[in-house]
This record gives structure tokens, sequence and C-alpha cells, in this order.
């Protein structure tokens, strides 16, 4: 039987684990927004406030794999390293070319390039 406080907060993960599914599927066609990260976060919730959301997300064609390697081995594919890094240097771009300040551009880029190192340094699936 699971404990009284993880039954009383059922209902916050459910409501992230559906956040993060949303913003994650936002970040397929927004630049600067990841996807991975979201998805990786809607699965730990979903795990705590809704099986069948966490069922079915393992069971994606799409984000099944990608869950299953960073819940196994906390990895990341190195397809999925290179579209993350292509999508913040486009966000990047942007960035320098509609920013209205260039400290503002910066602030942004530098976060990304914090991901980017972070990203790169996780594994690669067996």
């Amino acid at each position: 039987m699971p404990e009284p406080r993880a039954v009383r907060f059922r209902w916050a993960w459910w409501l992230l684990a559906y956040a993060a599914l949303g913003l994650g599927l936002v970040g397929i066609v927004v630049p600067g927004l990841p996807t991975v990260p979201f998805v990786l976060l809607a699965a730990f919730a979903a795990a705590r406030g809704s099986q069948r959301l966490h069922a079915r997300l393992l069971a994606d064609a799409r984000f099944g794999p990608m869950i299953r390697d960073w819940q196994a081995q906390g990895a990341v594919s190195r397809r999925a390293k290179r579209l993350a890094t292509l999508s913040m240097a486009v966000a990047g771009a942007i960035m320098l070319l509609t920013a209205p300040k260039p400290w503002m551009a910066g602030l942004g880029i530098s976060c990304m390039a914090v991901v980017a190192i972070w990203l790169w340094r996780r594994p690669e699936p067996r």
C-alpha cells in the first residue's frame, strides 16, 4: 500500500507529468525549448502520479527507448545530443539577431552552453 504522503501528492505528480509532457511536445517544433528533459521529467512524475501515463510513455515508439535508457543508465543517445545541440545553436542565432540587448542573448546562450556541456557529458546507451 502506498504511503499516505505519496497518495496525498499524487495529483501534483499527475499535473507535473502532463505539464512537462505538454512542454516537451511543444519543444518538438519550437527551437530552444528542449524536448528530452521535459519528456524525462514527465516520465519521472508519471511514475509517481499516473501509472497509466507512465506505461504509455514507456511503450511509445519515440519516447520509450529514450526514457528506458535514462532510467537504466542515465544515458542519452548521440542522435538526441546532436539534435539538442543543433536546436540550441539555432535558438542562439535567433537570440543574437532579435535580442534587444546583447547581454540578453548572451545570458540565454550561456545557459544553453551549460546545458550542452552537461548533456555531452552524459553516457550514451550501451
